[in-house]
Protein backbone atom coordinates (compact mmCIF):
# COMPACT_ATOMS: atom_id res chain seq x y z
CA UNK A 1 0.00 0.00 0.00
CA UNK A 2 1.38 3.24 -1.01
CA UNK A 3 0.32 6.66 1.03
CA UNK A 4 1.32 10.27 0.35
CA UNK A 5 1.23 12.04 3.75
CA UNK A 6 -0.83 14.78 2.33
CA UNK A 7 -4.07 13.13 2.73
CA UNK A 8 -3.52 11.15 5.63
CA UNK A 9 -2.99 11.53 9.42
CA UNK A 10 -3.58 14.82 12.01
CA UNK A 11 -1.56 18.05 11.52
CA UNK A 12 0.38 19.06 14.43
CA UNK A 13 1.82 22.27 13.83
CA UNK A 14 2.93 24.24 9.20
CA UNK A 15 6.22 24.75 6.85
CA UNK A 16 8.38 22.23 5.24
CA UNK A 17 11.99 22.10 4.81
CA UNK A 18 14.30 25.34 3.86
CA UNK A 19 17.52 25.73 1.25
CA UNK A 20 20.18 27.90 2.72
CA UNK A 21 21.97 30.23 -0.12
CA UNK A 22 25.10 27.95 0.78
CA UNK A 23 22.77 24.81 0.12
CA UNK A 24 22.41 23.27 3.66
CA UNK A 25 19.00 22.29 4.37
CA UNK A 26 17.85 22.98 7.85
CA UNK A 27 14.42 22.36 9.21
CA UNK A 28 12.80 25.56 9.84
CA UNK A 29 10.79 26.04 13.44
CA UNK A 30 6.86 25.69 13.75
CA UNK A 31 7.33 23.13 11.07
CA UNK A 32 3.44 21.11 10.17
CA UNK A 33 3.73 17.25 10.66
CA UNK A 34 1.46 14.71 9.52
CA UNK A 35 1.07 11.57 10.99
CA UNK A 36 0.73 8.13 9.97
CA UNK A 37 0.01 4.86 11.80
CA UNK A 38 3.40 3.10 11.79
CA UNK A 39 1.13 -0.28 11.42
CA UNK A 40 -0.49 1.28 7.96
CA UNK A 41 3.45 1.02 6.30
CA UNK A 42 4.98 -2.18 6.36
CA UNK A 43 6.08 -4.03 9.58
CA UNK A 44 9.21 -6.19 8.72
CA UNK A 45 10.00 -8.92 11.78
CA UNK A 46 7.00 -10.25 12.96
CA UNK A 47 6.70 -13.96 13.07
CA UNK A 48 2.75 -14.21 12.51
CA UNK A 49 -0.26 -12.06 12.87
CA UNK A 50 -1.22 -10.51 16.19
CA UNK A 51 -4.34 -8.34 16.96
CA UNK A 52 -2.38 -5.68 17.82
CA UNK A 53 0.19 -5.16 15.14
CA UNK A 54 3.35 -4.48 17.63
CA UNK A 55 3.06 -7.61 19.25
CA UNK A 56 5.30 -10.14 18.61
CA UNK A 57 2.38 -13.38 19.80
CA UNK A 58 -1.09 -13.14 20.58
CA UNK A 59 -0.93 -14.01 23.84
CA UNK A 60 -4.66 -14.32 24.52
CA UNK A 61 -4.10 -17.62 21.78
CA UNK A 62 -1.44 -19.16 23.08
CA UNK A 63 -1.37 -20.02 26.76
CA UNK A 64 1.58 -21.09 29.54
CA UNK A 65 3.00 -18.13 29.38
CA UNK A 66 4.35 -16.54 33.13
CA UNK A 67 3.68 -12.97 33.61
CA UNK A 68 7.05 -11.98 32.54
CA UNK A 69 6.76 -13.72 29.65
CA UNK A 70 3.80 -12.47 28.34
CA UNK A 71 5.23 -9.45 28.20
CA UNK A 72 8.02 -9.94 26.37
CA UNK A 73 6.15 -11.74 23.81
CA UNK A 74 4.24 -8.45 23.67
CA UNK A 75 7.12 -5.98 23.28
CA UNK A 76 8.40 -5.35 19.43
CA UNK A 77 12.13 -6.39 19.82
CA UNK A 78 13.24 -7.16 16.62
CA UNK A 79 10.58 -5.01 14.58
CA UNK A 80 10.90 -2.41 12.55
CA UNK A 81 8.77 -0.08 10.27
CA UNK A 82 9.97 0.74 6.36
CA UNK A 83 8.91 3.50 4.62
CA UNK A 84 10.29 6.01 2.17
CA UNK A 85 9.92 10.05 2.60
CA UNK A 86 11.36 12.81 1.58
CA UNK A 87 10.72 14.60 4.38
CA UNK A 88 13.50 17.34 5.99
CA UNK A 89 12.48 15.61 9.04
CA UNK A 90 10.67 12.53 11.20
CA UNK A 91 8.67 12.85 14.23
CA UNK A 92 7.52 10.26 16.47
CA UNK A 93 4.54 9.87 18.90
CA UNK A 94 3.59 6.95 20.78
CA UNK A 95 1.67 5.29 23.78
CA UNK A 96 2.00 2.16 25.29
CA UNK A 97 4.31 0.98 28.43
CA UNK A 98 7.57 2.01 28.73
CA UNK A 99 7.91 1.27 32.21
CA UNK A 100 11.21 -1.42 32.29
CA UNK A 101 14.34 -0.65 33.40
CA UNK A 102 18.18 -1.93 33.04
CA UNK A 103 21.38 -1.63 34.63
CA UNK A 104 23.29 -3.24 31.69
CA UNK A 105 20.65 -2.42 28.37
CA UNK A 106 20.35 1.61 27.10
CA UNK A 107 17.09 2.99 27.32
CA UNK A 108 18.15 4.10 23.71
CA UNK A 109 17.40 0.21 23.23
CA UNK A 110 14.72 -1.07 25.40
CA UNK A 111 12.45 2.31 25.14
CA UNK A 112 14.19 3.83 21.68
CA UNK A 113 13.63 4.01 18.12
CA UNK A 114 16.68 3.56 15.19
CA UNK A 115 16.65 4.87 12.25
CA UNK A 116 19.42 3.57 9.26
CA UNK A 117 18.55 4.89 5.83
CA UNK A 118 19.32 3.08 2.20
CA UNK A 119 22.64 3.82 0.64
CA UNK A 120 22.80 3.77 -3.63
CA UNK A 121 25.14 0.33 -3.04
CA UNK A 122 22.00 -1.36 -1.11
CA UNK A 123 23.34 -1.17 2.20
CA UNK A 124 21.56 0.61 5.77
CA UNK A 125 23.57 3.38 7.10
CA UNK A 126 22.76 4.62 10.51
CA UNK A 127 21.24 7.61 10.71
CA UNK A 128 19.75 8.45 14.45
CA UNK A 129 18.11 7.22 17.46
CA UNK A 130 16.11 8.81 20.61
CA UNK A 131 14.40 7.54 23.17
CA UNK A 132 11.28 9.89 25.54
CA UNK A 133 11.86 10.77 28.67
CA UNK A 134 10.90 8.93 31.49
CA UNK A 135 8.78 11.55 32.84
CA UNK A 136 6.94 11.83 29.54
CA UNK A 137 7.27 8.74 27.76
CA UNK A 138 4.52 9.67 25.17
CA UNK A 139 5.70 13.20 23.93
CA UNK A 140 6.35 14.05 20.90
CA UNK A 141 9.88 13.13 19.68
CA UNK A 142 12.58 14.92 16.97
CA UNK A 143 13.36 11.53 15.57
CA UNK A 144 15.34 13.34 12.91
CA UNK A 145 15.85 16.64 11.37
CA UNK A 146 17.53 19.01 8.71
CA UNK A 147 18.16 16.14 5.81
CA UNK A 148 17.90 16.98 2.29
CA UNK A 149 14.18 16.65 1.14
CA UNK A 150 15.34 13.83 -1.31
CA UNK A 151 13.79 10.49 -1.21
CA UNK A 152 14.74 8.10 1.26
CA UNK A 153 14.18 4.39 1.99
CA UNK A 154 14.17 4.00 5.57
CA UNK A 155 14.09 1.23 8.74
CA UNK A 156 12.80 2.35 11.59
CA UNK A 157 13.51 -0.52 14.71
CA UNK A 158 11.48 -0.51 17.62
CA UNK A 159 11.82 -0.38 21.39
CA UNK A 160 13.11 -4.19 22.36
CA UNK A 161 11.62 -3.62 26.16
CA UNK A 162 8.43 -1.68 25.88
CA UNK A 163 4.93 -2.64 24.74
CA UNK A 164 3.40 -0.18 22.27
CA UNK A 165 -0.18 0.11 21.88
CA UNK A 166 0.43 2.82 19.18
CA UNK A 167 3.27 4.68 17.04
CA UNK A 168 2.66 7.36 14.52
CA UNK A 169 5.45 8.46 12.40
CA UNK A 170 5.52 12.73 11.52
CA UNK A 171 6.68 14.11 8.29
CA UNK A 172 6.35 17.21 6.97
CA UNK A 173 3.46 18.91 6.07
CA UNK A 174 3.76 18.38 1.66
CA UNK A 175 6.49 15.75 1.52
CA UNK A 176 5.51 11.91 1.42
CA UNK A 177 5.34 9.13 3.50
CA UNK A 178 4.66 5.98 1.72
CA UNK A 179 4.69 2.27 2.34
CA UNK A 180 7.22 0.24 0.81
CA UNK A 181 7.29 -3.50 -0.08
CA UNK A 182 10.05 -5.10 2.67
CA UNK A 183 13.36 -5.00 1.43
CA UNK A 184 14.43 -8.34 2.54
CA UNK A 185 13.63 -12.01 1.79
CA UNK A 186 12.89 -15.04 3.05
CA UNK A 187 11.38 -15.71 6.61
CA UNK A 188 14.05 -17.54 9.18
CA UNK A 189 12.30 -17.35 12.69
CA UNK A 190 14.66 -17.70 15.51
CA UNK A 191 13.84 -18.10 19.11
CA UNK A 192 16.66 -17.02 21.75
CA UNK A 193 17.32 -15.88 25.32
CA UNK A 194 18.68 -12.58 26.24
CA UNK A 195 20.67 -12.47 23.84
CA UNK A 196 18.50 -13.23 20.74
CA UNK A 197 16.73 -10.62 22.49
CA UNK A 198 19.01 -7.80 22.42
CA UNK A 199 19.59 -7.17 25.65
CA UNK A 200 23.14 -4.85 26.62
CA UNK A 201 23.14 -3.17 23.40
CA UNK A 202 23.35 0.14 22.79
CA UNK A 203 20.11 0.69 20.40
CA UNK A 204 17.46 -0.83 19.36
CA UNK A 205 18.74 -2.40 16.26
CA UNK A 206 22.39 -4.08 17.00
CA UNK A 207 21.18 -7.81 17.88
CA UNK A 208 22.66 -10.11 16.09
CA UNK A 209 19.55 -11.10 13.82
CA UNK A 210 19.12 -7.24 12.98
CA UNK A 211 22.45 -7.30 12.29
CA UNK A 212 22.25 -10.49 10.23
CA UNK A 213 19.00 -8.93 8.18
CA UNK A 214 20.78 -5.85 7.45
CA UNK A 215 24.15 -7.26 6.39
CA UNK A 216 22.59 -10.84 4.45
CA UNK A 217 19.27 -9.05 2.67
CA UNK A 218 17.64 -12.43 4.69
CA UNK A 219 14.86 -11.37 7.71
CA UNK A 220 15.37 -13.03 10.73
CA UNK A 221 11.93 -12.96 12.67
CA UNK A 222 12.69 -12.84 16.49
CA UNK A 223 11.39 -14.32 19.26
CA UNK A 224 14.10 -13.21 21.83
CA UNK A 225 12.87 -13.38 25.35
CA UNK A 226 15.10 -12.59 27.69
CA UNK A 227 16.17 -15.46 30.42
CA UNK A 228 12.77 -17.16 28.94
CA UNK A 229 14.23 -19.64 26.38
CA UNK A 230 14.20 -22.67 28.18
CA UNK A 231 12.66 -24.82 25.94
CA UNK A 232 9.38 -24.63 26.72
CA UNK A 233 6.78 -26.75 25.35
CA UNK A 234 4.09 -23.81 24.95
CA UNK A 235 6.98 -21.78 23.05
CA UNK A 236 7.30 -24.77 20.96
CA UNK A 237 3.53 -24.45 20.56
CA UNK A 238 3.83 -21.14 19.12
CA UNK A 239 6.49 -21.69 17.28
CA UNK A 240 4.93 -24.68 15.81
CA UNK A 241 2.26 -22.08 14.09
CA UNK A 242 4.93 -19.84 12.83
CA UNK A 243 5.46 -20.59 9.14
CA UNK A 244 9.23 -19.66 7.96
CA UNK A 245 11.60 -21.41 5.40
CA UNK A 246 13.57 -22.13 8.04
CA UNK A 247 14.38 -21.91 11.81
CA UNK A 248 17.20 -21.04 14.44
CA UNK A 249 17.30 -21.46 18.06
CA UNK A 250 19.80 -20.48 20.79
CA UNK A 251 18.33 -22.48 23.36
CA UNK A 252 21.18 -23.87 25.25
CA UNK A 253 21.62 -20.17 26.97
CA UNK A 254 19.00 -20.05 29.69
CA UNK A 255 18.46 -23.71 30.30
CA UNK A 256 20.87 -25.60 32.94
CA UNK A 257 22.16 -29.00 32.08
CA UNK A 258 19.39 -31.33 33.51
CA UNK A 259 16.44 -29.12 31.85
CA UNK A 260 18.60 -29.27 28.08
CA UNK A 261 18.56 -33.18 28.77
CA UNK A 262 14.80 -33.31 29.56
CA UNK A 263 13.37 -31.11 27.12
CA UNK A 264 15.44 -31.06 23.86
CA UNK A 265 14.82 -33.94 21.73
CA UNK A 266 10.84 -33.51 22.74
CA UNK A 267 11.31 -29.70 21.29
CA UNK A 268 12.74 -30.80 18.78
CA UNK A 269 9.97 -33.94 17.93
CA UNK A 270 7.53 -31.43 18.01
CA UNK A 271 8.96 -29.27 15.65
CA UNK A 272 10.34 -31.79 13.40
CA UNK A 273 6.13 -33.07 12.86
CA UNK A 274 5.23 -29.69 12.44
CA UNK A 275 7.08 -28.42 9.96
CA UNK A 276 8.86 -31.17 7.77
CA UNK A 277 11.89 -30.92 5.67
CA UNK A 278 12.40 -27.50 7.14
CA UNK A 279 15.68 -26.61 8.65
CA UNK A 280 16.00 -26.55 12.60
CA UNK A 281 19.34 -24.89 13.08
CA UNK A 282 20.55 -24.99 17.04
CA UNK A 283 23.53 -23.01 18.34
CA UNK A 284 25.96 -23.68 20.87
CA UNK A 285 25.48 -20.87 23.53
CA UNK A 286 28.77 -18.52 24.14
CA UNK A 287 31.28 -18.02 26.38
CA UNK A 288 30.84 -15.79 29.21
CA UNK A 289 33.08 -13.52 30.50
CA UNK A 290 31.62 -13.69 33.76
CA UNK A 291 32.89 -17.50 34.42
CA UNK A 292 37.06 -16.45 33.57
CA UNK A 293 37.45 -15.96 37.67
CA UNK A 294 34.43 -17.61 39.00
CA UNK A 295 34.68 -21.50 39.54
CA UNK A 296 30.87 -22.03 40.27
CA UNK A 297 29.36 -20.49 37.30
CA UNK A 298 32.51 -22.03 35.00
CA UNK A 299 31.06 -25.26 36.16
CA UNK A 300 27.51 -24.71 35.45
CA UNK A 301 28.31 -23.09 32.02
CA UNK A 302 30.57 -26.14 31.05
CA UNK A 303 28.07 -28.26 32.03
CA UNK A 304 25.25 -26.95 29.97
CA UNK A 305 27.90 -26.94 27.03
CA UNK A 306 28.89 -30.43 27.59
CA UNK A 307 25.32 -31.05 27.49
CA UNK A 308 24.04 -29.72 24.41
CA UNK A 309 27.16 -30.67 22.71
CA UNK A 310 26.51 -34.21 23.54
CA UNK A 311 22.85 -34.21 22.95
CA UNK A 312 23.56 -32.48 19.37
CA UNK A 313 25.51 -35.16 18.45
CA UNK A 314 23.39 -37.54 18.75
CA UNK A 315 20.10 -35.11 17.19
CA UNK A 316 22.00 -34.38 13.83
CA UNK A 317 23.15 -38.14 13.07
CA UNK A 318 19.28 -39.39 14.54
CA UNK A 319 17.26 -36.98 12.51
CA UNK A 320 17.38 -35.22 8.80
CA UNK A 321 17.33 -31.17 8.91
CA UNK A 322 18.47 -30.66 12.40
CA UNK A 323 22.23 -28.68 12.65
CA UNK A 324 23.89 -27.53 15.46
CA UNK A 325 26.57 -24.45 15.00
CA UNK A 326 28.76 -22.41 17.00
CA UNK A 327 28.29 -18.61 17.50
CA UNK A 328 31.54 -16.78 19.17
CA UNK A 329 30.82 -13.63 21.29
CA UNK A 330 34.93 -12.99 22.66
CA UNK A 331 37.03 -10.87 21.35
CA UNK A 332 40.56 -11.30 20.81
CA UNK A 333 41.22 -9.25 23.83
CA UNK A 334 37.91 -10.52 25.73
CA UNK A 335 36.56 -7.10 26.15
CA UNK A 336 33.16 -7.41 24.07
CA UNK A 337 31.09 -8.13 27.08
CA UNK A 338 28.85 -5.42 29.30
CA UNK A 339 28.41 -7.62 32.88
CA UNK A 340 29.91 -10.33 32.22
CA UNK A 341 27.17 -12.61 30.59
CA UNK A 342 25.82 -10.36 27.63
CA UNK A 343 28.11 -8.63 25.18
CA UNK A 344 28.33 -5.15 23.88
CA UNK A 345 27.47 -4.17 20.31
CA UNK A 346 30.74 -4.82 18.90
CA UNK A 347 30.30 -8.74 20.70
CA UNK A 348 26.80 -9.16 18.88
CA UNK A 349 28.82 -8.11 15.25
CA UNK A 350 31.04 -11.44 16.38
CA UNK A 351 28.33 -13.21 16.96
CA UNK A 352 26.90 -12.41 13.71
CA UNK A 353 30.09 -12.74 11.69
CA UNK A 354 30.87 -15.87 13.50
CA UNK A 355 27.43 -17.63 12.10
CA UNK A 356 27.08 -16.24 8.95
CA UNK A 357 28.76 -18.54 6.75
CA UNK A 358 27.38 -21.58 8.40
CA UNK A 359 24.16 -20.28 8.65
CA UNK A 360 24.48 -19.54 4.77
CA UNK A 361 25.47 -22.27 3.57
CA UNK A 362 22.87 -24.44 5.63
CA UNK A 363 19.95 -22.12 4.37
CA UNK A 364 21.53 -22.63 0.56
CA UNK A 365 20.51 -26.40 0.97
CA UNK A 366 16.91 -25.02 1.41
CA UNK A 367 16.97 -22.56 -1.75
CA UNK A 368 17.00 -19.63 1.13
CA UNK A 369 19.52 -17.15 -0.47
Amino acid sequence: MIVAVVALGCVMTAQSAAQTSDGVYATPKNVQYVYTEASDLTLIGKIMDTPNPYHRVDTVKYKGFTKTENFQVRCPAGLAVVFRTNSGSITLTATGDFSWRSNSTMRLASQGYDLYIKQADGSWRWARNIAPTVSNPEAELTLIKNMAPTMKECLLYLPIYSELTSLKIGVEKGSVLEAIPSPFRHRVAIFGSSFTHGISTSRAGMSYPDQFTRRTGIQMLSLGCSGRCRLQPYFAEVLADVEADAYVFDAFSNPNAQVIEQRLFPFIERLRAAHPGKPLIFQQTIYREGRNYDTVLNEVEAAKQAMADSLMAIAVKCWPDVYYIRPSATSPLHESSVDGTHPDDYGYYLWMCSIEKPLLEILKKYGVE
